[in-house]
């Protein structure tokens, strides 16, 4: 048997990749791509509503909406270690917003801010939330940068919990509906964990208990199509991705047809679009419920043998 080689992980100091929080860091953390790794995170769908939000005499850095609940989400980044003068902003913003997240990102966190966040969880009201995060960088080689979220502090006992609110919009409503009916379509076959809830936005991702890959589908209301993909994410999203696509005929053979493939900046991803499905129109749901199911179904189905031995290498075994 020939010998396995491995790399090694190395960290790497952040202001190599952002040499300023400001014009650097902010914008980065900003793109959706990296919205949605800090979502995956702190289990939110976080969708951006602008950046240096004003909010009494400070400026939050990122200011965001959690499209699950709508809630406002406020993001505080800091390339060092923690200080009061951020703990300060954090208060601020706290008084200022009634119903809000608010998610500390900084280098490290001593352990007085620590204790300071884990404080406010347990005396405010349930519905403000504080999160802190520290945020690192890792390669393998001379391999690209992959950053890394680490949760230090969150509320009290945090499950996330999707309970279906008449406060949503209609188009949150609209999303709701539409998943609704293609995870009825999908349980039977047994892919989805039982807490699985529908998102309301016009994508959505299922628990497979994939710690590394996500199983993702959208619908495009204008575009009239619907679409599914597997995308690899973490400090392994390219070495992942690059062990997968040698398994491309296979995955496509099995799935029955070919995918596209491509990285992206932060993931690489194995994908297809299925055009002429209008999810305008209501009376066809049934039929389209029925077609993105079973597509899921089988590139559930066409990946989990590659997927499965990649997952692990994460550092911890795969979910059954």
């Amino acid at each position: 048997m020939s010998e396995i080689n491995l790399g090694r992980l190395h960290k790497v100091e952040l202001r190599e990749a952002w040499a300023s929080e400001s014009s650097d860091f902010t914008p980065w953390l900003a793109k959706p791509e990296n919205l949605q790794l800090l979502g995956e995170t702190v289990e939110m769908d976080l969708e951006l509503e602008s950046q240096e939000k004003r909010v009494g005499c400070f400026r939050a850095d990122i200011f965001c909406r959690d499209t699950i609940d709508d809630s406002c989400v406020l993001i505080e980044n800091q390339l060092e270690r923690t200080d009061h003068g951020h703990l300060g902003q954090l208060l601020t913003y706290t008084a200022g917003l009634n119903a809000v997240t608010i998610i500390w990102i900084a280098e490290r966190f001593t352990d007085e801010h620590r204790a300071a966040l884990d404080w406010l969880n347990e005396k405010t009201p349930e519905e403000i939330k504080f999160f802190g995060l520290e945020v690192e960088l890792w390669r393998i080689g001379e391999s690209a940068m992959a950053p890394k979220f680490n949760i230090v502090s969150k509320p009290n006992a945090w499950t996330r919990s999707i309970v279906k609110s008449t406060s949503n919009t209609e188009s949150h409503q609209f999303c709701w509906d539409y998943w609704s009916g293609v995870i009825q379509e999908i349980r039977p076959s047994g892919i989805l964990l039982d807490s699985v809830k529908p998102f309301r936005r016009a994508n959505t991702r299922f628990a497979v208990g994939w710690h590394t890959f996500w199983l993702n589908a959208y619908f495009n209301r204008p575009g009239k199509s619907l679409g599914i993909w597997v995308s690899s994410r973490g400090p392994f999203a390219f070495e992942n991705y690059d062990k997968l696509l040698e398994s491309k005929e296979q995955i496509e053979a099995s799935f029955g047809q070919p995918l596209v493939w491509r990285k992206e900046e932060s993931q690489g991803t194995c994908s297809l679009i299925f055009k002429g499905y209008d999810p305008e129109n209501v009376n066809d749901w049934p039929r389209q419920h029925k077609f993105i199911a079973e597509k899921i179904v089988a590139l559930y189905h066409a990946v989990v043998p590659f997927v499965k031995p990649l997952d692990s290498i994460s550092g911890d075994e795969p979910e059954e």
